[in-house]
């Protein structure tokens, strides 16, 4: 697997959409930074991560009702700090896959 380089001299990046506008989502700045700040350099801390947080929203789903089919879409985008913990699920695949040299694909979906 390829080893990824970041260019950007900014060792906590944040995509465009960081800074979320509303006081509800700007409540969340704390807790954001803080699960960005969290480097995955433990082999078991990297494992639990990407057990626990799913690879695709297990919200996403088709219903059949009546004859028809409804679409639930993904839900995980309200959770406010959906960005951040993916990111951080990222991190702790990239760990495993490019410093321990583990096969992740049991992770991927």
């Amino acid at each position: 697997m390829e080893t990824i380089h970041h260019t950007h001299s900014d060792h906590h990046y944040h995509p465009p959409n960081y800074q979320k506008s509303g006081w509800f989502q700007k409540m969340f700045n704390p807790l954001r930074g803080l699960i960005d700040g969290i480097e995955v350099r433990n082999y078991h801390l990297a494992h639990i991560i990407c057990q626990v947080i799913p690879c695709c929203c297990p919200f996403e789903r088709n219903v059949n009702l009546f004859g028809r089919t409804l679409h639930i879409p993904a839900l995980c985008k309200l959770n406010p700090v959906y960005d951040e913990l993916v990111a951080m699920r990222f991190r702790a695949l990239s760990f495993l896959a490019d410093e321990r040299g583990e096969d992740v694909t049991k992770y991927i979906c």
